[in-house]
């Protein structure tokens, strides 16, 4: 199974990195599959522990994305490093071990501590879509403009009939990042 969730790390001097990911789980094994080059997982490398936090707020995936990386943080409570301040849960994680790959090792971690913070109140259409258009924008360079856009244009229905505010703040920033790319592209 893969979750789509916030991944914090921290550099050796404690500067936290946030990333959105996702990260395989399979029976107690979480598998954290960075790709090459990362700071996520020079992160990992270097200090050898993540926290995965479990976040409803679709801004703070589409902000990372989108060059919008500080959000409130608060400290870990068993290893070092940080949390999101809104994550509903966390999970604090210890690296256990690697297989190495060139283009996206698997690394293999475990819990170390757990916490939940606040309900989870379930996704609306429009967080679901922000989900997906951020993985989207994520693959920019990898998918033809025509699958992202047919995308994004069936993704925008369920967008328009359920969003708040959060959701259409975050939406409006990675529209803004396709314009972009779709400008540079036409140079």
């Amino acid at each position: 199974m893969i979750q789509e969730l916030i991944v914090t790390t921290q550099t050796l001097a404690g500067e936290t990195h946030l990333a959105p990911m996702g990260i395989h789980l399979s029976g107690d094994e979480i598998i954290i599959l960075p790709f090459k080059p990362s700071t996520t997982l020079n992160n990992i490398l270097e200090t050898k522990v993540a926290v995965l936090n479990y976040c409803d707020d679709v801004r703070v995936f589409a902000g990372c994305l989108t060059g919008r990386r500080t959000w409130p943080l608060q400290a870990a409570e068993v290893i070092k490093g940080h949390l999101l301040a809104c994550a509903l849960a966390h999970t604090e994680l210890e690296l256990v071990r690697i297989e190495d790959d060139e283009t996206r090792p698997k690394l293999f971690c475990k819990a170390v501590h757990s916490a939940n913070h606040a309900p989870f109140k379930g996704f609306n259409r429009a967080q679901y879509a922000v989900l997906e258009a951020a993985i989207l924008i994520s693959r920019l360079k990898c998918l033809p403009m025509e699958k992202i856009a047919a995308e994004i244009a069936y993704l925008r229905i369920g967008l328009e009939k359920t969003a708040g505010d959060r959701e259409l703040e975050a939406w409006s920033w990675l529209m803004t990042v396709i314009d972009e790319y779709q400008a540079e592209q036409s140079l």
